[in-house]
């Protein structure tokens, strides 16, 4: 099964499912290798998905449009 180009909570219910049928473990050996080939290929795909929105979301954009990362270490100030 090839992994769609879904949306991100589409995704992640096709890698629920995905996770129930194996650890189930009513799948055959050949369906489960690729089951399980298709979970991490979608896990890939979720993850750079969460780290593109938290570095959108760790973003501050002063009133003038300049963009300032915000700092992990000091939740309350921008990075300089």
């Amino acid at each position: 099964m090839a992994v769609k180009k879904n949306n991100f909570e589409e995704q992640l219910t096709n890698l629920e499912r995905i996770v129930q049928n194996l650890e189930n473990g009513n799948v055959p050996l050949e369906d489960a290798l690729k089951e399980f080939q298709e979970g991490v290929k979608i896990s890939r795909d979720l993850e750079k998905k969460l780290n593109s929105a938290e570095e959108t979301v760790a973003k501050l954009i002063d009133s003038d449009g300049t963009e300032h990362k915000l700092d992990p270490n000091n939740a309350s100030a921008p990075e300089e």
